[in-house]
């Protein structure tokens, strides 16, 4: 079992009366990619600048393989953080903007060239040691901003959305080299990013974050088959939410909306409530017991599905069909009825 990483205990901050983060606590595990995500303004940056010690708290402690780092300065607490901007030193070549921790550590030079040539090694930039940060792409500046940090050998690994200033191809190859990395030094690491792609192909495990407050910390799956309510469940992925009432119909539990469909789901709740529907568990079918009836209204080809947007009564469910060669394409304006699986529906409180 991996030991504790990181503990959060009971964080509370606040700017001047506005309280940015609201009692959060959590246990990060040795050698574990965790992320924080949500949208802008849940906290996510402020709790990462906290664990680095560039904020700081006025409740909670902040604990680190053990220690309390709470009130120790940012140079004390063994992190490094890799920042949005990557902060390189325009004047100083690849291998200077590298040694520049070691010195100030004030190792060495033969130590210092040998962890250099490691880490440049380990990024694949070692034919680039001579270089200035203006003469790589984008991508190679993120592999030295990474170097520079780990080659202090910081106990935590922070990234404050490191891949946002990356076009989207390079985005995909630079976080599967960046979770590479990671694992080859066991480092335990929090990524903090808004885009819930790179999260979920990334982490272990995901807090989910809104004004301050810790919604779910589940690993991807998890968050988005058993979502621990409305805003979870809205925020990873496509989402349908039919809200409704479940009662027991001939020994089954039926989902009434407040359209009037009845859908059977495998529930012990009963009662208003809500129904998550993801667009994959949606199938189109000619039975029409149990069934929605729509309209497709529109339609997207994506390759290896084909999204319909398909208005029921006064709302629109979105459907995703597995499209295969020479499988027939839905019109616009065709009438289709929908039937879902009970066992693929979730069911939701309200609040």
């Amino acid at each position: 079992m991996n030991k504790t990483g990181i503990q959060l205990k009971n964080i509370e901050l606040s700017f001047g009366n506005t309280k940015v983060i609201k009692n959060i606590s959590m246990d990060i595990k040795n050698g574990e990619f965790f992320s924080f995500l949500g949208p802008s303004g849940c906290g996510k940056s402020t709790l990462l600048r906290l664990i680095a010690g560039f904020e700081t708290c006025q409740k909670g402690q902040v604990i680190i393989e053990g220690k309390d780092i709470t009130k120790l300065p940012p140079w004390e607490r063994k992190v490094g953080m890799v920042f949005q901007s990557y902060a390189l030193w325009p004047h100083m070549s690849i291998r200077e903007n590298i040694e520049f921790g070691l010195k100030e550590q004030k190792l060495n030079m033969m130590e210092i060239n040998y962890k250099v040539d490691k880490v440049l090694e380990l990024v694949g930039l070692k034919e680039f040691a001579s270089r200035y940060p203006n003469q790589l792409s984008g991508g190679q500046q993120q592999r030295v901003a990474l170097a520079r940090t780990v080659v202090t050998e910081p106990k935590v690994l922070l990234l404050d959305e490191p891949l946002s200033n990356l076009d989207a191809s390079l985005r995909v190859q630079m976080r599967q080299e960046l979770l590479a990395l990671q694992r080859s030094l066991n480092l335990t690491t929090i990524f903090v990013t808004h885009d819930q792609e790179e999260a979920n192909t990334t982490s272990d495990r995901i807090a989910l974050l809104k004004g301050g407050v810790v919604q779910q910390i589940d690993c991807p799956t998890h968050l988005y088959d058993k979502p621990a309510n409305l805003f979870v469940a809205n925020f990873i992925g496509s989402a349908n939410i039919l809200k409704g009432n479940i009662r027991k119909e001939d020994n089954l539990s039926i989902f009434e909306s407040e359209e009037g469909f009845k859908i059977p789901v495998d529930s012990k709740t009963i009662g208003s409530c809500s129904l998550l529907l993801r667009p994959h568990t949606l199938n189109i079918t000619q039975d029409k017991d149990f069934h929605m009836d729509g309209v497709i209204k529109n339609k997207e080809f994506l390759g290896s599905m084909v999204r319909y947007f398909v208005n029921i009564g006064t709302r629109e469910i979105i459907v995703d069909s597995i499209h295969s060669k020479g499988s027939e394409v839905l019109g616009i304006n065709e009438k289709i009825y929908l039937k879902t699986n009970k066992a693929e529906s979730y069911v939701l409180n309200n609040e």
